[in-house]
């Protein structure tokens, strides 16, 4: 599975784990030149979700990537996983 966002993959892994709809990557294969700060959180089901923003080809995309470092028991297979929304195109 590749995550592509403005032309550009910035996470590609084989080994996603897919939950509500969602890849979930290894956090390791986030290219971590493309991230940028953010204090945004949310919580569900899974835990408290932390987020971060992509910086790629001079476009930011605030929010785009989220994790849960410390997911509920119920989620503990996303622990060290990352996913992606706001116009991150997941493809296989």
């Amino acid at each position: 599975m590749k995550a592509i966002w403005n032309g550009v993959v910035i996470a590609e892994s084989a080994d996603t784990v897919v939950v509500d709809g969602d890849h979930y990557f290894p956090a390791e294969s986030l290219k971590k030149e493309y991230l940028s700060f953010s204090n945004h959180r949310t919580s569900s089901w899974k835990g408290q979700a932390h987020y971060q923003s992509l910086f790629v080809n001079g476009e930011m995309n605030a929010d785009a990537v989220w994790s849960y470092p410390e997911p509920t028991e119920a989620a503990a297979e996303l622990k060290g996983r990352v996913a992606f929304w706001k116009g991150v195109q997941v493809i296989d």
